[in-house]
C-alpha cells in the first residue's frame, strides 16, 4: 500500500475516493448484542443448569461462555447486523 493510500485509509477515505459506509452507531451495536447474549445465555443455563448445577461456579461460567461467545460471535451477532444493515436500507 503507497504512503498516500495508507493516509488515507487512516482518514476513513478509501483509495477510489468512495467514503465506507458507516456502521450502526455503538448504541445500536450494544442492543444487538444485548439481543444475541440475553436469550442465549438464557436457553443455555435452562438446558444446562440442571447437569452443571453440581459444578463449581467457575466450571459452570466456564461452560456456559464456552457455548454463548461462539454462537453469539459467529452466527447470532452477524445475522443480527445483517437484519439491521436491510432494515436500515429500507428507511
Amino acid at each position: 500500500m503507497s504512503m498516500s493510500a495508507n493516509a488515507e485509509a487512516n482518514q476513513g477515505v478509501n483509495p477510489s475516493g468512495n467514503a465506507p459506509a458507516a456502521g450502526p452507531s455503538i448504541h445500536r451495536r450494544a442492543l444487538i448484542t444485548w439481543l444475541a447474549i440475553y436469550p442465549t445465555v438464557a436457553v443455555v443455563l435452562g438446558l444446562l443448569g440442571p447437569a452443571t448445577a453440581g459444578l463449581p461456579l467457575l466450571v459452570r461460567t466456564l461452560i456456559l461462555t464456552g457455548i454463548v461467545v461462539p454462537v453469539a460471535a459467529y452466527v447470532l451477532i452477524p445475522a443480527l447486523m445483517k437484519a439491521n444493515a436491510a432494515l436500515t436500507r429500507r428507511r
